[in-house]
């Protein structure tokens, strides 16, 4: 089953959200410090509300940790930005991909995404709108490749 990489997030309602989403999906999340926040934050807690005894998550302090995590295992690197190759609803998800969102305010660094086997973008039809929220796109990408690999129960 595909899998959520959150790489440094700074927001603590976004990271909440996104954990809730993989809770009632059974999708496992991966947190990659460092973070802007504590685990403990009581604004974290309270977006994922009572939830988080169902998530299979996972910290990796370090970019270097989840590295090494991630080569002893399988699948591929799929990153999400505004300057995607691929729309990701003509995006060919597989079962094994990870799904790698960078933070608020950056995005996915660059070495991340040049590590990536895709980039995949979420069209918006304004130019004047930066980006969608993070948690509506994890979200959204979840969604879309569990859609395609036929999990929507």
């Amino acid at each position: 089953m595909v899998k959520v990489v959150l790489i440094n997030p700074q927001i603590p309602p976004n990271t909440g959200n996104i954990a809730r989403t993989c809770a009632a999906t059974t999708t496992q999340l991966h947190l990659v410090g460092p973070l802007g926040f504590e685990i403990s934050d009581r604004y974290l807690k309270r977006a994922g509300l009572d939830y988080w005894p169902y998530v299979d998550f996972k910290y990796h302090d370090s970019l270097d940790a989840f590295i090494s995590y991630h080569q002893k295992q399988e699948g591929r690197w799929i990153g999400f930005t505004k300057r995607g190759t691929y729309n990701y609803i003509k995006f060919q998800f597989q079962p094994k991909d990870w799904l790698l969102f960078g933070c608020e305010t950056q995005g996915l660094p660059p070495h991340v995404l040049d590590a990536c086997q895709a980039k995949v973008f979420i069209p918006m039809a304004e130019p004047g709108v930066r980006s969608l929220n993070l948690s509506v796109s994890a979200a959204l990408g979840l969604f879309e490749a569990r859609r395609q690999l036929g999990y929507l129960g």
